[in-house]
């Protein structure tokens, strides 16, 4: 059932995305990234990076082995940027507005699930990191679906794992291809532009600067009946 056909069902269920949406950490991801190609001599630029937001890394990196035949397996350089990205995230995750307290507020009054392209250690990391070690009541990477965003796999998984219809989610993203995957799953998608996603087109039935409005548009999105507008930059 796509939302504009949901009538008076209210939201149940928040599905958060994490990089970008609770951690400015897409800087940190594009330095891995550029520093593990770069071993190889491959360059990777901003702009190369807009291209794989949402993307995981085993996709990414086999579209970037068909580029360049320099690069090794997709699975040893994904192990490799993972170490990468677990290093730098010793220093600590920089969080969002909103982060912790916004996703805290919410639990008990709506089912909340993480769905994030990265791989598992980096999602508990990045997680434990933000004081959200225990914040989600399901948590889903990229890495255990058969298609990562732009297609619908993840939200629709971590839907089923909520056990919540998918037209009762409202899916909170900062990119493209995770505000594509949102819309497919028949989902309301939200967006919550980073710095790194701000200037990109977001196709999204709502959009808000920072997850310090998300109550308020939930709680007007309940009023409503839950019927999305178009609110597309």
């Amino acid at each position: 059932m796509a939302p504009s056909d949901r009538g008076a069902l209210v939201i149940q269920a928040v599905i958060f995305d994490m990089d970008g949406v609770l951690a400015d950490s897409e800087p940190l991801h594009f330095a891995a990234t550029r520093d593990v190609l770069a071993r190889y001599g491959v360059p990777y630029t901003a702009d190369h990076a807009v291209e794989f937001f949402g993307t995981t890394d085993p996709e990414m990196f086999a579209t970037l082995r068909a580029r360049h035949a320099v690069l090794p397996d997709p699975a040893q350089l994904t192990e490799e940027r993972t170490a990468c990205v677990l290093s730098l995230l010793a220093q600590g995750p920089v969080p969002l507005p909103g982060v912790p307290h916004v996703p805290r507020a919410l639990r008990g009054r709506y089912r909340l699930a993480l769905a994030s392209s990265s791989e598992g250690t980096i999602i508990t990391s990045t997680l434990a990191g933000l004081g959200l070690a225990d914040g989600f009541d399901a948590v889903v990477s990229g890495h255990e679906v058969r298609r990562s965003k732009p297609a619908p796999d993840i939200f629709l998984e971590a839907a089923r794992r909520l056990d919540v219809r998918p037209a009762a989610c409202a899916v909170i993203e900062d990119s493209p291809n995770g505000l594509a995957a949102a819309r497919a799953a028949g989902m309301v998608a939200v967006a919550v532009p980073c710095a790194a996603t701000a200037s990109l087109p977001l196709d999204a039935h709502h959009r808000l600067d920072s997850l310090l409005g998300l109550e308020g548009l939930l709680a007007r999105l309940s009023h409503s009946g839950c019927a999305p507008t178009s609110n597309r930059p």
